[in-house]
């Protein structure tokens, strides 16, 4: 009478073993990348807010009826700078204080990202971005442009 074997033997043990170290290797960089991934998907979604607050405070200012107003007050009381006339510039939040009312940031500090002021207004996470990580808003004209080359 023969006995079955039962179980595995120390070899084919050793060989799993080695192919999931081989496949354990090769899957592991492409993980790796998952944090820079993240701060472009977050600069993103950010300037996507960004936008939608210039779209809503011009939409206010046209609203009101008036090309000569240079301020738009919104539903809870905040006072927005807004450029006047009939150009590129009227009703777009004015430089980084116009816009940082908008997006209800306090100081430099603006939900998570951090902003310079000035004509151009520059964002970028406040976790480890750059100026060539996030967005910059030209308060003369409203357009909101996205950098993540260091993200």
């Amino acid at each position: 009478m023969t006995q079955q074997q039962r179980g595995f033997t120390l070899i084919e043990l050793v060989v799993v073993i080695v192919i999931l170290g081989i496949l354990a290797a090769t899957a592991l960089p492409r993980f790796v990348n998952l944090q820079t991934e993240a701060r472009i998907s977050s600069v993103n979604g950010f300037a996507g807010g960004l936008r939608a607050a210039v779209a809503v405070v011009q939409s206010k200012w046209i609203v009101a009826g008036s090309t000569a107003a240079a301020t738009v007050t919104t539903a809870d009381g905040q006072t927005v700078a807004v450029g006047t006339g009939t150009g590129t510039s009227g009703g777009v939040p004015t430089g980084a204080a116009g816009i940082g009312v908008s997006m209800r940031c306090a100081g430099t500090d603006c939900g998570g990202f951090l902003y310079t002021a000035g004509a151009t207004a520059t964002f970028w996470p406040n976790n480890g971005g750059s100026a060539s990580c996030g967005m910059s808003y030209d308060g003369a004209t409203g357009n909101v442009t996205v950098d993540v080359t260091t993200c």
